[in-house]
Order: structure tokens, then C-alpha cells, then sequence
């Protein structure tokens, strides 16, 4: 009787001890909130995120990672199965990222949607497409330099090879010839300049001359012009000159007569000298006339 009292006993503090401990467990656990379920699918790694870890929109706590899997289907995905709060309702352009804690290296899942909010909301036990995060971003981009670099390295060591370092000295051995030749012409140009400078100094003093000349130039242009001047001066002569031609001319033609009688006097004294003495005598009778004498 006091065996089985005592296993009555027993008994009921092992029945009050898991039920205090399933107690204690849902408590410890949260669950009696409901959760939608979603699975994100990545195509890139994953690494330092995993079950149990949280799931954050815009800085939210909204769930956690239940499980992490490889899709059956498509081995280069990785499937993750999320809970999130049922009264959050997510757009359905919402896309996820990998976020980092500090110096930890643990990862957990960042939802994340486009600039312009979808007013559809999504369906539980959809897919949500995974984007690269920050990190994966500078990875990239560190990887695209690094090798950048590595392909500038290899082009340089090929441009640097016995051949290219004769043909590259050749050229710097022109250039510094060409120098010489370029220092050469500079001053022989000097001297030029030089003149070119003396040259400018002495148009501008010829320039100046011509200007004084144009001015005299113009003045005695001026004084020719004015009333009473020098071409008033010759229109008067040249008038007076024009009524003393015609008087010229008279006197011109009766000198001419007179000379010509003079020599006719002239030629009869030389054919008959007494007629200073006797006068004149009567003409010859021509033919026809009377006493007419033929010879």
C-alpha cells in the first residue's frame, strides 16, 4: 500500500513537471503569435546567415529563418523558409538581402521593396527573389579591380619586353633630338623676333610721319581750293590770255604781209637798181597787148 503511494506521488510530479516544463517552453518559445511563411530564394552563397537567425523590414524585427536547403529541383538555388508576423503584409514587389552584425560575421535577412510600393500584397507560401547585398556588391566590384589590375599587370609586362624596350629608347633617344632641333630654332628665332620688334617700333614711327604729311596734304588741298586762291589765280589768266590771242594774231598777220612785201620791194630793186633814180617803169605789154614783142 505505501509502494503504491509512493508511485502515485512519483507519478504525479513527473505529469506536473512536464507539464510545467511544456509551459515553460511555449513561453520561452513565442509561438502563440501566428506566422506566414515564405521562402527566399538566393542564387548567390549565403554564408554566415542561419536557422533561427532574424528577419528585419525596414529595421523591423518581423521574423526568423526557419530553415535552410538546397532547392531540389535546381541545385544552384538555396531555398530559405521564413516566419514572419501575420499581421505584417508584405508588397509584392519586396525583395531580400543579406545583412551583416558588426565584426561577427552573422548574417541575417533584410526585406527590402522598390522605391514605388506595390499595392498588392503577397500571397503566403510565396517565393521572394534575393538580391545581392552591399558587401557582395563591393565584393564584386573589389574582384572586377582586382582582376583589371591583373590583366593591366600582364599588359605592361608584355609592352615591357627586350623588343618594346629598344623600340621605346629609340623613341626617347628622337624626342630628346627633336628638343635639341626644337631649342635650335628658338633662337634662331630670337633674332628675328628681335628685328620684328625693331621693325614694329620703326612703322609705327613712319606711320606717324604719313599721318603729319596727309595733314599738309589735306591743307594745301584746301588752300588750292578756297576762292582766290591758285586755281582762281589761272582761270583769270588763262581768260585774259584767250581775249589777247585773237589781237595777237592780227598783228601776226600784218607782219606777215609786210614782210612779204618788203621782199617783193627787195626783189625788184635787185632786178632793176635804177628804179630808185628813174622810178618805177611801165610793165612789159603781155601777148595780145599792144607793142607786144615776141622774143
Amino acid at each position: 500500500m505505501e509502494n503504491r503511494a509512493h508511485a502515485l506521488i512519483a507519478g504525479l510530479f513527473v505529469i506536473s513537471l512536464g507539464i510545467a516544463l511544456i509551459i515553460v517552453a511555449e513561453w520561452f518559445k513565442g509561438d502563440s503569435i501566428e506566422h506566414d511563411h515564405y521562402q527566399v530564394v538566393s542564387q548567390e552563397s549565403v554564408t554566415g546567415l542561419s536557422a533561427q537567425a532574424s528577419v528585419y523590414y525596414r529595421g523591423v524585427n518581423i521574423g526568423k529563418v526557419n530553415r535552410i536547403f538546397f532547392d531540389p529541383e535546381n541545385m544552384h538555388q538555396i531555398l530559405i523558409d521564413i516566419a514572419i508576423d501575420g499581421n505584417i503584409q508584405l508588397p509584392k514587389n519586396i525583395y531580400a538581402q543579406l545583412g551583416y552584425q558588426g565584426i561577427t560575421g552573422l548574417a541575417y535577412i533584410q526585406l527590402r521593396n522598390e522605391s514605388v510600393i506595390s499595392p498588392e500584397t503577397l500571397t503566403e507560401d510565396a517565393r521572394i527573389p534575393m538580391r545581392p547585398s552591399l558587401l557582395d556588391e563591393v565584393t564584386g566590384y573589389g574582384q572586377n579591380i582586382l582582376n583589371n589590375i591583373n590583366e593591366l599587370i600582364i599588359q605592361v609586362h608584355q609592352l615591357l619586353d627586350d623588343e618594346n624596350q629598344e623600340r621605346i629608347a629609340s623613341i626617347l633617344k628622337n624626342i630628346d633630338k627633336a628638343t635639341h632641333g626644337f631649342n635650335n630654332v628658338t633662337g634662331s628665332l630670337q633674332p628675328i623676333l628681335n628685328s620684328m620688334t625693331h621693325l614694329t617700333t620703326e612703322s609705327g614711327v613712319l606711320v606717324k610721319h604719313l599721318d603729319e604729311l596727309l595733314s599738309e596734304i589735306n591743307q594745301s588741298i584746301r588752300s588750292v581750293n578756297q576762292q582766290g586762291g591758285i586755281i582762281d589765280s589761272l582761270s583769270t589768266s588763262t581768260q585774259e590770255m584767250a581775249a589777247t590771242i585773237p589781237e595777237l594774231r592780227k598783228v601776226s598777220n600784218g607782219l606777215v604781209r609786210n614782210s612779204q612785201n618788203l621782199d617783193r620791194v627787195l626783189q625788184q630793186l635787185e632786178e632793176n637798181p635804177q628804179m630808185l633814180i628813174f622810178g618805177r617803169s611801165s610793165p612789159q605789154p603781155g601777148p595780145g597787148e599792144d607793142g607786144f614783142v615776141a622774143p
